[in-house]
């Protein structure tokens, strides 16, 4: 019998029940992937992380109920949340070896500030699948790992209702949609119905995307952006150029043990 410590932490907010939920699972050494994709599966949370400690960094990898995936900022932020209140509270700074390379996340106050690479995205065709899957017709799109489609209003992101099945049509990972904000720089919401995920509440990775196109947008490094989903989230992001900042708060729901 296995017994795996597992935490469950709501990311991108200061309090329970808000923000994006992830699974964090503290692993000794390495098991096999099709029981860490069996966990995130039995999780049913947008993403599960797995954590294996090294000698200066921990290596961490991402799985949604269906896939293992290349970034995600919420279950980071999640991780380093785990770290510092439960396993090594004296650090400042955690390294992560991941797919996407070293990531970092510092404490910065209340928040834990990540260190990501930026993910611009380039102009592109707006796919008849993207307007019927979002119900609005986009002032621009744009592409990177995700779509980018930009709107005119929060209003519309707040009241969009997407078609998840033509969404999930579109090849692509997610798709961010996006506005100007009424009381933050930006607003944003994402869909990923293709790796299991229909609505993501708060997404860092897509911050990968967005704070390159509003940072040119709105000619400023710093950015306040709310993720305008049911459970909301809010993040505070810095354009360092081939890097971003994403900080956030993180709260932590559940501590248990996985048995296998």
């Amino acid at each position: 019998m296995m017994k795996l410590p597992f935490y469950q932490v709501d990311a991108f907010t200061g309090t329970i029940f808000r923000g994006n939920p992830a699974g964090v699972c503290m692993l000794d050494s390495r098991i096999p992937d099709e029981t860490m994709q069996a966990i995130a599966a039995e999780n049913n949370l947008a993403e599960t992380a797995f954590l294996v400690k090294s000698a200066a960094t921990y290596a961490l990898r991402w799985f949604t109920p269906d896939i293992e995936i290349d970034l995600c900022g919420h279950a980071t932020l999640a991780s380093a949340f785990v770290i510092f209140n439960f396993y090594e509270p004296e650090l400042d700074r955690i390294d992560f070896e991941t797919r996407s390379g070293l990531l970092s996340v510092g404490k910065t106050g209340a928040r834990l500030a990540m260190n990501f690479p930026a993910r611009p995205a380039s102009p592109c065709d707006i796919p008849a699948a993207l307007t019927e899957g979002l119900g609005e017709r986009p002032l621009e799109v744009r592409c990177a790992r995700d779509y980018l489609a930009v709107f005119e209003s929060e209003a519309v992101i707040q009241t969009m209702k997407p078609d998840i099945v033509r969404l999930a049509a579109l090849e692509c990972v997610g798709i961010i949609a996006t506005a100007p904000g009424s009381n933050c720089d930006f607003v944003s919401r994402f869909f990923a119905p293709r790796v299991g995920v229909p609505e993501d509440p708060v997404t860092g990775s897509s911050h990968c995307t967005l704070i390159p196109y509003w940072s040119e947008r709105l000619g400023k490094k710093e950015l306040h952006a709310r993720q305008v989903s049911k459970r909301g989230g809010e993040l505070f992001c810095r354009d360092q150029g081939e890097r971003v900042s994403i900080a956030g708060e993180a709260a932590l729901y559940l501590k248990g043990t996985i048995v296998l």
